[in-house]
């Protein structure tokens, strides 16, 4: 069945007027699922019974069904997507200080990556998540957080899957949610997180209306970054930063270099002191996110005090660099944890 969610409004539009609908019936649809949040047409009572059940019967709005939620700690919620092909996603409702939502979604189903220190790395990538498939994490969430149509929210790329590996479809997605017929989200209020694929980047920059990006770094040289990055052999720091240089980033805004804290491995003075060296010519702020364990990983993050010397040493040079507490980490929620088991629904 066709998926209305994967339709931006100007595609809906002309659906309905190919329909021979009135172009209100578009309008009084959109404002349904983006701003109510309906889930069928049959919620939608100022629609007549019998547009209903023809609508319903050539299209669905939702492409995804929770199969499984588990609530941390700290509010946090992790909620497991059966697809129509019983693949199954993660996203997770993130609680802010702020008092904000962040909403962390995906854009694949695994990732062929290969992060070693990313949980969803040891799924591989069975394929790219749809538009709809992406959109409607943002209005599961959405809905769950019982926002009012004026509160913020932060969408992040930082689920499962590599968005830049995925691009057509998570532009289109990001389209749909900062249409105003739609979600009309601000361009800032999402972020992009990728490992580095350049080429990816160079086509992001064309965008007109690029969103947020950040770049998993996590080390300040290719033989250090290669051990657990393979993206590095194809991808090195070099063309990189080449490619952020030209980066079109508007004056008030900053990269966000993601760097995952691994004892033993990337969490020395000297790294710390290395990473100023290699991003000086660049706008920049540092998130340091110490490693969080997953089943089977063979790292461990290092101790409070060395978090803290590495941050200090950042600072020292004057490079903003914030510890980003780790949110979710019980229901393995947190950054670099999330998985699910392939072909079957979450227990």
């Amino acid at each position: 069945m066709k998926t209305l969610t994967d339709l931006s409004p100007s595609e809906v539009r002309d659906v309905f007027r190919e329909m021979r609908l009135p172009s209100f019936r578009s309008d009084q649809i959109l404002q349904w699922i983006y701003k109510t949040g309906a889930t069928s047409f049959q919620e939608m009572t100022n629609l007549s019974k019998s547009l209903r059940e023809k609508l319903t019967a050539e299209w669905q709005l939702d492409s995804l069904r929770e199969v499984k939620r588990n609530k941390a700690k700290d509010g946090t919620i992790k909620f497991g997507f059966s697809l129509h092909d019983s693949h199954i996603i993660e996203s997770v409702l993130i609680p802010m200080e702020t008092g904000k939502q962040t909403f962390c979604i995906s854009s694949q189903v695994g990732c062929t990556m290969g992060c070693k220190f990313c949980n969803t790395a040891r799924m591989g990538l069975t394929r790219n998540l749809t538009a709809s498939e992406i959109v409607c994490q943002v209005l599961h969430l959405y809905r769950e957080a019982e926002l009012s149509e004026n509160q913020a929210f932060n969408v992040v790329f930082m689920g499962m899957g590599e968005p830049l590996a995925n691009l057509d479809n998570v532009l289109k997605a990001i389209a749909i949610l900062t249409d105003k017929n739609a979600m009309n989200l601000s361009r800032r209020r999402i972020t992009v997180s990728t490992c580095g694929i350049v080429n990816g980047i160079r086509r992001l920059a064309r965008e007109p209306h690029p969103p947020q990006l950040a770049i998993s770094l996590n080390a300040a040289d290719d033989e250090t970054r290669l051990k657990i990055m393979p993206i590095t052999e194809g991808n090195p720091l070099s063309e990189l930063l080449d490619q952020l240089k030209r980066y079109p980033l508007p004056p008030r805004e900053r990269f966000t270099f993601e760097y995952v804290l691994i004892r033993d491995v990337n969490d020395r003075d000297e790294d710390a002191a290395n990473l100023p060296r290699l991003l000086n010519k660049l706008r920049y702020k540092i998130n340091l996110i110490p490693f969080n364990p997953f089943p089977g990983s063979d790292f461990l993050a290092p101790d409070t005090a060395r978090i803290e010397a590495f941050q200090q040493i950042l600072f020292k040079k004057n490079v903003t660099a914030t510890i980003r507490k780790s949110k979710g980490q019980d229901i393995q929620g947190a950054c670099g944890q999330l998985a699910a088991s392939l072909g079957t629904e979450l227990e």
